[in-house]
This record gives structure tokens, C-alpha cells and sequence, in this order.
């Protein structure tokens, strides 16, 4: 079974409506599975705050499009919900204890010293917040865009529980997401885990069914999702998503369709292609020219990792970093120069016209322009996402002011239900 799943994440203050994060992935199914993946952040690029994650999956192709909201909470400009700093009522607040004037209790003792009294913390889990109706009216109004354009490209809503069994996401998901999970021995003596995404739990109930779903079908959901991770704009521990899921459809069609969607809620909420642009790319492209360049497959991931930090750390410690991998510095020094390239021209130069991830992202690119939405995509090759189930078509959607990191992201992953 192949498929294609774009993932949406949308992290913003839903207060200042000022914030938007989306994230898109797209990925292959059982058997033959196909998956892409892509996550977009943006913030103050419009005049609301929208954080959202779209998840598009397919099985004979499964296309998955995930938008995460993520608003952010107290200070700064608050974020979706709000940190409560209420007054504590004394009496609801601190214990009381009957005494009869002589510093007996009500059982006759002689009291001991008084001990003092913890007082209820009013603010919420760091990380987390509250949503106040004027909160929440804001928050319904973006998830009913999110259902809106959902329905408009033939979607259904399902849900999965917020808890999972750890393995769940020890298995596919890299290093980055294992360290951030909220996850914890339950009194049944099981490892479980608050899902860090929705994905994972998608292919669970895939497989669960054990070829029973009848192909193709598109399916939606708006999951909570946590993560423990260092906290910073746009980024707290507890976040929505919206997951677009299109299974059974075989090819870079489903990405193109769901970049589509996106670029439909964008515009939907007044964004355009000069607030927001989307990087597109292929794992494939690093993986050709890793094999041309003689680096082992052994480490391909950890080089992956360290690409996707090209545009968050200078590159002369990226270079560093490579060769401490063990590469040669020659070969780093062509990898960078690569993989820094914003033309499909030029990597066709160094893979040739018949690389198959060449021809993927020009029928991609393609493809995004009898959709009309060319102006949105930018051709990228730094771009491999940090995630290690990627394994095709990856993408970012970005702020054009440059003002914040990626607003959403994702890409294709075939082998994640191996």
C-alpha cells in the first residue's frame, strides 16, 4: 500500500491574532508506502493569530496534511488562552481547622505547630494555557476554517485517544521527538506517552484494520498534541493541529493538492505569498548526492540532522560538526555547496536529467502551477526536515520577513509502517 501525507503546523498568538503555524506532510503506505511531510510556521505576518497543523495520508498513496496550533501563553503578548493571575480566595485557598480558642483542635488535642500552607497555584502547567471565552471564540473561528477548507477537498474527521503507548513513537519518529516526549510508567506498569503528533496514531489505526479500509479516502482531524521542549515564540508544550489524510493515492499529486489546501486556508485568513513562502525539496536530493560523493548510508540520518540546522546555526559549525562525522572536508565542502543550491537546474547538473528526485520535483513544481500557486513555492535543497521517517518530497512553509523559524513543514515517508 502506498501513500502521501502532508502535515500542516500553525503555532500563533490568537490574541493579537498575529501568529501563524502550519506544517505539511506527505508520505507512502503498507507495502509500498510513499510519504512526504511538511511543516510551516509563520507569525505576525497577518493581522490574527492562527496556529495550525494539516496531515494529508494515502495507502495506495496516502497524503497527509497537518496544521498545528500552538498559541502562545501569558507575557509577551500572550498567546491562544491565556496565563490566569486571578485573585486566590483565602478561604478556598488555604486549609481550615477548627480550634477552640486555646490551640486545640476539634479533637481536644493540643495542636502542634502550625504548618504552613501550600497555596493553589491559579496559573496553568508552564507551557500549557487557559482559554477564556473570548479565547475560545477565537479558537472555534480558526477551527472552523481549518474544517471548512478540510470539507472543500472532500476530507472526513476522525480522532484518536491523546494517549499512546510509548513504542508508538520510540519506533520511526528520530531523536528529536523522543526527547521531547511527556511520557511516563502507568499504575498498569506501562510505558505510555502523550502523542508529540498525530501521525504515528494514523498508522496505528491503518494497520489496525488490517486491510480493511476500503482506498482511497481523505480524512481530517484537529488533535492536541504536547511536547516538552524549550520553549520560545510560537512554541509551547501544549498544541492543535490540523491533519489532512489522503490514503490509497499513488504519486506527488496528493502533495500538490494538499499545498493547495494550505495556500486555500491562507488566503482564507488574509495571508498571501508575499507574508508566506513554502521551500519544497527531496530527501532524495541529499541522498543522490551523498552516494556521489562516496559518504556511507550509515550516515545519512545523522547528516540530515544537521543539514536542517543550515539556516539556524552558522555553517561553519555545520561544516564542524560533519566532520566530526567522519567526512572529509572536501566532501563537506561540496555537500554544503549543494545543498545551499536554489536551482533545479544546477542540481540536475550534479545528479543529471534522469535523477529520479529531479523529475519528482519538476512534476511537482509543475503541478503547483496549473493549481496557480507557484508563486508560494520556492525551491530549496537545504530543506530535509529533521524527522527521521522522511524519506521523499520534503517542505517548509516560512515568514518572508524572516522574523521566525519554519511555520510549518513536512515531507514523504514510505517505511513508517514497516
Amino acid at each position: 500500500m502506498k501513500f502521501s501525507s502532508i502535515s500542516l503546523s500553525s503555532s500563533a498568538n490568537i490574541s493579537m491574532l498575529a501568529s501563524l503555524l502550519i506544517s505539511i506532510s506527505s508520505r507512502g503506505g503498507i507495502g509500498m508506502p510513499l510519504t512526504s511531510a511538511f511543516t510551516l510556521q509563520a507569525s505576525n505576518i497577518a493581522k490574527r493569530s492562527v496556529s495550525s497543523t494539516v496531515t494529508t495520508t494515502a495507502t495506495t498513496t496516502a497524503t497527509t496534511t497537518q496544521w498545528n496550533l500552538a498559541a502562545e501563553g501569558g507575557g509577551g503578548g500572550g498567546g491562544g488562552g491565556r496565563t490566569s493571575n486571578a485573585v486566590s480566595d483565602k478561604d478556598l485557598l488555604s486549609k481550615t481547622t477548627t480550634n477552640d480558642g486555646n490551640g486545640n483542635g476539634s479533637d481536644g488535642k493540643k495542636k502542634k505547630k502550625k504548618q504552613k500552607q501550600k497555596k493553589l497555584e491559579t496559573n496553568p502547567p508552564k507551557g500549557t494555557r487557559d482559554f477564556y471565552p473570548e479565547d475560545m471564540r477565537q479558537r472555534t473561528w480558526l477551527f472552523d476554517q481549518w474544517r471548512e477548507v478540510a470539507k472543500t477537498y472532500g476530507f472526513s474527521e476522525y480522532d484518536a485517544p491523546v494517549l499512546e503507548a510509548e513504542s508508538l513513537y520510540t519506533r520511526k519518529a528520530g531523536e528529536e521527538v523522543t526527547e521531547q516526549l511527556y511520557n511516563f510508567v502507568d499504575k498498569g506498569d506501562r510505558n505510555v506517552a502523550l502523542r508529540p503528533e498525530m501521525t504515528p496514531s494514523l498508522a496505528r489505526m491503518v494497520m489496525a484494520k488490517k486491510g480493511g479500509l476500503g482506498l482511497p479516502f481523505k480524512w481530517f482531524s484537529i488533535p492536541q498534541c504536547w511536547r516538552y521542549e524549550r520553549m520560545t515564540r510560537g512554541r509551547r508544550r501544549e498544541h492543535y493541529q490540523w491533519n489532512m489524510d489522503i490514503w490509497g493515492v499513488e504519486g506527488v499529486e496528493t502533495e500538490a493538492e494538499l499545498l493547495a489546501a494550505m495556500v486555500d486556508f491562507f488566503e482564507r485568513v488574509g495571508l498571501t505569498s508575499e507574508d508566506v513562502g513554502i521551500k519544497v525539496n527531496s530527501r532524495m536530493v541529499i541522498g543522490e548526492v551523498l552516494s556521489e560523493l562516496g559518504i556511507p548510508e550509515d550516515k545519512f540520518a545523522a547528516t540530515c540532522v544537521l543539514v536542517d540546522k543550515l539556516e539556524k546555526v552558522p555553517i561553519d559549525a555545520i561544516q564542524g560538526d560533519l566532520e566530526e562525522l567522519g567526512l572529509d572536508r572536501s566532501v563537506v565542502e561540496k555537500l554544503l555547496q549543494v545543498l545551499t543550491n536554489k536551482s533545479i537546474d544546477a542540481i540536475a547538473e550534479v545528479l543529471g536529467e534522469e535523477s529520479e528526485a529531479v523529475l519528482q520535483l519538476s512534476q511537482l513544481l509543475n503541478l503547483c502551477k496549473a493549481y496557480g500557486i507557484e508563486e508560494w513555492i520556492i525551491f530549496d535543497a537545504s530543506v530535509v526536515r529533521g524527522l527521521a521517517y522522511y524519506t521523499g518530497i520534503v517542505f517548509e512553509a516560512f515568514d518572508r520577513r524572516g522574523e521566525l523559524r519554519a511555520i510549518a513543514g513536512g515531507g514523504r515517508y514510505d517505511k513508517l509502517l514497516e
